[in-house]
């Protein structure tokens, strides 16, 4: 049977459409070779043919700006001659076959991103999904996951310094494991992967090149189909040989002999040749023979399309490339010429002696765009109905501790025990609070935040709102230890976007995206987009995660997260809007439901609640503060409790028209927890007035039990709560932990 009767665009993922837009292009029909490298480039994993028309919304400049989307990573200027490069990837489908690989080769991938900045990888963050954890699946899953993650970023000496999971039957065969990665670099010594100077050598770096991770781009675009085993499909990594790498290639960077560089991530050979000469309106002529292989038989469509980990591709001065090759070959690793740039804008193929492909670079690279339907959900007021007076009593105390268990709140201590995180020496707040925190030697004046957020349970009901809230909620993290946002990368998880309703979705969540960004002055510095994350358990919901960088002085005092000393008087932050419980985690850990419309966020009033914050820390203020995010605010109150290991003694107001849930577990509102010595409130509460920010005194730090009071306009008091601290604390340490065990 002939290749044309097979319809051959089927065989690479692509539609008859497609087919014939190629021919169009090349003014011929492909090989069989050239239609596998257009199968992989013309994938969504690598052409963003359904989202990259609405990306171009996203503001992507700002006066910190380096780099923005379109290279590796993005790159922003933090000062006294320092950048930073930042980006966040996912490895959802992967790590869904295989949880170990899956996860470490998302480590690794994302650092050799980085690492084609020439940055120095100093630091990760994770945003993890899985299913229910009583579903064994979702907890071996789990496992799997954690210990990839903690196994790569432990072996390169990577720490990894944060993150957040979230877990969800809507997740069962679909996790999503999104990694971010933050590297240091001169400003003054970015690199790129654009291509210059004809008849400079093409080399390939690292490690050999096997059959590994064939077609994974292609995978990773598809949805999950049960009882395949497309374990073929996913990269097998190597730390020790990642950790080599990194070092070899910092030291080739510093040499000035590298004009052009990219990882082999996704498509391999194909993508970064490709990609590397589209952007320099250049060609390349590459020799395949010449590629170090790790096993014999590889076919020329094998060595083009592989994903082996741990290799990067260069283009070096000519003349320069022994300098090179000697370099990566102290380090134990392989480097090989296997081409050239040309002035002829063809990526020309040789393999035993042959041409296999001769395509124009720009075809491979700039796949088609498409925009498709998109249609609200016809059930989505439906979604938004929320009878509380439905639902039935439960008393405050036992709701706070059922939240306190939920694997959504409680403590993470054990993942991040297995991740080292002070590696590299430069952690200054561990794992757990609202953000991170890293000294840098290199630049004492300063020290960087990393956040990470997601709200995949307001996704399902709201995707404008889920979206806007994350960025608001992440800026409010760096905030919180007195940090100013600088920039942000995003991972967009979602469904089959030929699906109106996720199209929907996913537009939705981009001018959600734009307009915090906006608001917030918070560019995109570039992110990844992960469609067809559906199974046989059904589609996810729209997941928009966002990882954000900000800068502080480096004399600065970072507040604990926890209440730090006997007496401080609790005050809250907060926008004047009232909390709800739509979309809240209270709602899916006390009843098991997620309904109901989740909070708008006031971009304005929270703008200035940040900049309020910031210099509140910075003129030395505030003592502890502490975001109120999932939970609310009883949830936020517990946890600086157990943090500072310190109760307290609040009273809340609850207005007639509200009921004391929506007050103590409501989301939303913009609300932050302080804390302050006595001798300070006045002054902070002056300065709020200033600012024309709200801030409530809600009580004192002090004693072992949280109490938690209810004061009516009237001025009567009744109790609501009141719980011994080390409680708290129990049930929200072993909340998680016995998932992991």
């Amino acid at each position: 049977m002939s290749v044309r009767a097979l319809d051959p665009w089927k065989l690479v993922g692509l539609t008859r459409w497609e087919y014939g837009e190629i021919c169009r292009r090349l003014g011929r029909e492909p090989n069989p070779t050239e239609l596998a490298m257009f199968g992989v480039m013309w994938s969504e994993h690598c052409s963003y043919k359904h989202s990259r028309v609405a990306l171009q919304a996203l503001p992507t400049s700002g006066p910190h700006i380096l780099r923005g989307p379109g290279e590796n990573a993005g790159v922003i200027d933090i000062g006294d001659g320092w950048a930073v490069a930042f980006k966040m990837e996912s490895h959802n489908h992967p790590s869904a076959v295989d949880p170990f690989n899956g996860a470490a080769t998302g480590v690794g991938g994302i650092v050799r991103d980085i690492l084609a900045m020439g940055a120095r990888p100093i630091a990760l963050l994770d945003s993890l999904r899985f299913g229910a954890l009583s579903d064994p699946q979702a907890g071996r899953m789990l496992r799997g996951v954690v210990s990839g993650i903690s196994t790569y970023g432990n072996n390169i000496g990577v720490p990894t310094v944060g993150g957040e999971v979230e877990t969800g039957p809507w997740y069962a065969k679909n996790p999503l494991v999104n990694v971010a990665c933050l590297g240091l670099l001169r400003a003054d010594a970015v690199a790129t992967s654009k291509v210059r100077g004809p008849g400079n050598p093409v080399m390939v770096v690292g490690a050999r090149t096997g059959r590994d991770g064939i077609h994974g781009a292609s995978f990773a675009s598809t949805e999950l189909a049960e009882g395949e085993d497309e374990r073929s499909s996913v990269q097998i990594g190597d730390p020790f040989a990642g950790k080599l790498l990194i070092e070899a290639t910092l030291e080739a960077l510093a040499t000035g002999s590298i004009v052009a560089i990219q990882d082999l991530g996704a498509a391999g050979l194909t993508c970064a040749a490709s990609e590397m000469a589209a952007r320099g309106g250049l060609g390349m002529v590459l020799d395949l023979d010449r590629v170090p292989r790790r096993e014999d038989g590889l076919t020329p469509v094998d060595v083009l399309l592989s994903e082996s980990q741990e290799r990067m591709l260069l283009v070096v001065r000519a003349g320069e490339e022994e300098r090179i090759r000697e370099i990566f070959q102290r380090w134990g690793l392989e480097a090989e010429v296997i081409g050239e740039v040309t002035e002829e804008r063809v990526l020309r193929v040789f393999a035993k002696g042959a041409t296999v492909a001769e395509l124009p670079p720009e075809a491979l690279a700039n796949g088609p765009r498409y925009l498709p339907e998109a249609r609200e959900p016809g059930d989505l007021q439906a979604r938004w109905t929320l009878n509380l007076s439905e639902l039935p009593e439960v008393s405050p105390a036992d709701a706070l501790l059922a939240l306190l268990a939920d694997p959504d709140i409680a403590s993470k201590e054990a993942i991040y025990e297995q991740y080292d995180h002070m590696v590299q020496l430069r952690t200054v707040v561990l794992p757990g609070a609202d953000s991170a925190v890293l000294r840098l030697p290199e630049c004492p004046s300063k020290a960087l935040a990393l956040a990470v957020d997601g709200k995949g349970r307001y996704g399902a009901l709201d995707p404008y709102r889920a979206a806007a809230l994350t960025v608001a909620e992440a800026a409010a993290n760096l905030a919180c230890c007195g940090a100013q946002p600088l920039g942000m990368t995003d991972c967009l998880n979602f469904a089959s976007p030929e699906d109106p309703e996720v199209f929907w979705a996913f537009t939705q969540s981009i001018e959600g995206l734009v307009d915090a960004c906006q608001a917030l002055e918070v560019p995109v510095v570039g992110g990844n987009v992960s469609f067809y994350n559906e199974s046989s358990a059904g589609p996810i919901p729209p997941t928009v995660v966002v990882a954000m960088v900000g800068i502080l002085e480096g004399s600065q005092r970072i507040p604990s997260p926890g209440f730090v000393q006997e007496g401080d008087r609790i005050l809250l932050i907060s926008s004047g809007c009232s909390p709800t419980l739509g979309g809240s985690c209270y709602l899916k850990a006390v009843y098991g439901q997620v309904r109901g419309r989740p909070p708008a966020v006031d971009l304005p009033m929270h703008r200035k609640i940040l900049r309020f914050l910031i210099e509140s820390v910075r003129r030395g203020l505030v003592r502890s503060s502490h975001d109120c995010s999932d939970g609310g605010l009883a949830v936020a109150l517990a946890e600086c409790c157990i943090l500072g290991k310190l109760g307290a003694h609040v009273s809340v107001e609850i207005p007639k028209e509200k009921r004391k849930e929506e007050i103590l577990f409501g989301e939303g509102g913009s609300q932050i927890l302080i804390s302050t010595p006595p001798a300070v409130v006045d002054d902070l509460l002056s300065y709020a007035v200033e600012h024309g920010v709200p801030v409530q005194v809600l009580g004192v730090v002090g004693g072992d039990r949280l109490v938690i009071e209810s004061r009516t306009s009237e001025g009567a008091v009744r109790p609501l709560l009141d719980l011994p601290v080390r409680d708290l604390d129990r049930v929200w340490r072993n909340g998680f932990r016995r998932w992991m065990e």
